[in-house]
């Protein structure tokens, strides 16, 4: 069934990939807000700090930047991503960079915003290991600048909460955009920006069939409303050796969410932007390599085997794909005065 599913949206979608891609789109220089949360300098600058304070964990030692390092491609570069104790997650973690672009959040989409998503890690055992966001708020109410902070962020009657600390941490995550990459001058018209190889890769990638999913500004699909997904089996053929050899069927993905087995092992699109600094590859992060990445994907969710040529040519192509970051420094966190919150 899983099957039949994936080969019909590939007729549908698929095989008109090649006019869409006619229609290549480029990321807007501002990730969009919802009403109920407009981005401010103040709401930034707070959700800044929150994000690379380690002390929103259990043992003090892991904040939000640990597992998603903006100083790197906005992920670990870990198979499994490492919380307090040592501990290790089920999944690699995801980028952080261009994640505004994402109408769900987590490999499973359980998340249908930046600001529901923030909520999770933090509390979860594995993770940052906080008993619950009452002990967390807690903890900030004790730091006087925190204290602060938040009422600069959100008014003088404001007050340290769960919902505003998630709302400023998302509002800071809004800001990672990758926008001007060598495609997106390209696209533009600096016929330049882009060799041959790279080029004849954005032909190869539309003519294979990767857009048919990857599409969109951040070649994770069609813009959607917040909360609603878009999603793939993965793998949807599963007569490859490679299914058993990067272990792709023990996660149900999705399904684990929903409990419904029409769900099992269905992932939300991920972002393609900068994807060539985001190895390893995969909900597990089981393949090492771009190349070998590609090489799956072709196979397991298109039964395509690809030259050797393609493959290069597809990769050159999602190097460019590669934006422009914006400076990160490391903020000055609020500190406490002759003690300590953490064990």
């Amino acid at each position: 069934m899983r099957i039949l599913l994936s080969v019909l949206f590939f007729v549908l979608v698929g095989t008109n990939s090649i006019a869409l891609a006619k229609n290549w789109l480029t990321l807007p220089d501002v990730a969009p807000a919802p009403e109920s949360n407009p981005t401010t300098p103040e709401k930034v600058e707070l959700g800044k700090m929150l994000y690379f304070d380690p002390r929103l964990s259990s043992t003090g030692t892991v904040s939000c930047n640990s597992c998603h390092n903006v100083m790197l491609g906005g992920d670990d570069n870990r198979a499994l991503s490492m919380g307090v104790h040592g501990q290790l997650g089920g999944r690699s973690a995801p980028t952080v960079w261009n994640s505004a672009f994402n109408s769900v959040q987590f490999w499973d989409g359980r998340a249908d915003s930046l600001e529901a998503q923030a909520e999770g890690p933090v509390t979860a055992g594995v993770e940052m290991g906080m008993k619950n966001w009452d002990d967390v708020v807690a903890r900030l109410e004790k730091i006087p600048g925190y204290v602060q902070a938040f009422k600069t962020a959100f008014g003088e009657d404001a007050v340290i909460s769960k919902e505003n600390a998630t709302k400023a941490i998302a509002s800071y995550e809004r800001t990672l955009i990758t926008p001007n990459s060598p495609y997106d001058r390209y696209v533009k018209g600096d016929e330049s920006a882009m060799n041959e190889q790279q080029i004849r890769g954005m032909n190869s990638f539309s003519q294979v069939g990767c857009a048919a999913c990857h599409s969109g500004a951040a070649f994770n699909g069609p813009t959607l409303p917040a909360g609603t997904g878009f999603y793939f089996y993965f793998p949807t053929f599963t007569d490859s050796d490679y299914v058993a050899k990067y272990d792709l069927l023990k996660d149900k993905g999705r399904g684990e969410v929903t409990k419904n087995n029409g769900d099992d092992h269905r992932y939300k699109v991920p972002v393609l932007r900068n994807v060539e600094l985001m190895a390893p590859y995969f909900h597990n992060g089981s393949v090492k390599t771009l190349d070998e990445a590609v090489k799956v994907m072709a196979k397991v969710q298109l039964n395509k085997v690809l030259s050797d040529e393609e493959v290069s040519d597809i990769v050159a192509f999602l190097g460019a794909l590669t934006g422009e970051f914006p400076e990160q420094t490391f903020p000055r966190l609020p500190a406490t005065s002759g003690e300590t919150l953490t064990p």
